[in-house]
């Protein structure tokens, strides 16, 4: 494996752990590139035994991953080899999906903000641990005009349950990490300042494993087989996205300064702001 092929991710394996930083400058959005890329790298690390743990961070500590790229329906033709590959996904679902299903126990280090599809992928991986001064975590697609289209309605009852659910999904509030730890969406909240060393704890504790030990664990508690609610989900987000209000807030908040750090540092407030306008 070639780790200086990828553009988006910055990749460091050493003593059984695969640390993935993520760098899609200026606020991580999740686009096209970097979701080829995931798809490539965690096929590769998938049948590397050697590789037993999987850690996620961000080269940008104010943001995680922000969200979908709002400009990523403009890249589907180049990105629907990798939808193909998982025919009981959408292209969203699918990065959710690897992360769920991947043979490796994966860590999401998160020290900034998390949103809509980024939230998706914190709850799709297997840990969480999250800085209580600064992390943050909001499914903020009804904000947009649609519904999550990454498995957020089926990530989130599974393991907040149905209520909490519906309050992060309708509310579209941006949660802290001790809410976040408190509902049940990541593991952990702590200190900031000691959110690397509790990562590099874990990391280190569980690659010192046998990959038979880790199998075994995953085997007995596997992921829920979501299909049926991911499909429904993606029906109901591909009617939504295709009407007028969706292509209206996206084109206003764009104009508003989204996908800028400025504009991405309180979304919420932003978007109720356009939304206001229309």
């Amino acid at each position: 494996m070639n780790l200086d092929a990828y553009t988006t991710l910055g990749v460091d394996i050493d003593a059984g752990i695969a640390w993935i930083t993520l760098d899609n400058p200026p606020v991580n959005v999740l686009g096209g590139t970097l979701i080829r890329e995931l798809h490539e790298l965690l096929g590769a690390l998938r049948d590397d035994r050697s590789v037993r743990v999987i850690v996620f961070s961000s080269a940008n500590p104010d943001f995680f991953l922000a969200h979908v790229d709002i400009h990523i329906l403009e890249q589907m033709d180049e990105l629907q080899e990798i939808a193909d590959r998982n025919p009981d996904a959408n292209l969203f679902q699918g990065v959710g999906e690897l992360l769920r299903h991947q043979p490796q126990v994966t860590i999401v280090e998160l020290a900034g903000k998390a949103r809509a599809g980024g939230a998706e992928f914190v709850a799709a991986a297997d840990l969480t641990f999250a800085a209580r001064e600064t992390a943050g975590l909001g499914q903020t697609e009804v904000l947009m005009g649609i519904v999550p289209g990454g498995g957020a309605t089926q990530y989130l009852r599974e393991r907040v349950g149905r209520h909490r659910a519906l309050e992060l999904l309708l509310t579209a509030d941006l949660v802290d990490a001790d809410t976040a730890a408190a509902y049940g969406w990541i593991n952990r909240a702590v200190p900031a300042a000691e959110l690397g060393t509790v990562v590099d704890q874990v990391a280190r504790k569980i690659a010192a494993l046998s990959p038979e030990l880790i199998a075994a664990a995953k085997r007995l508690v596997p992921p829920t087989d979501l299909a049926d609610g991911l499909k429904a989900e993606h029906s109901a987000w591909a009617e939504l996205v295709s009407g007028s209000l969706p292509a209206q807030l996206m084109t206003r908040a764009l104009e508003r300064g989204v996908q800028t750090p400025e504009g991405e540092r309180d979304l919420e407030s932003l978007m109720r702001d356009v939304a206001a306008t229309l």
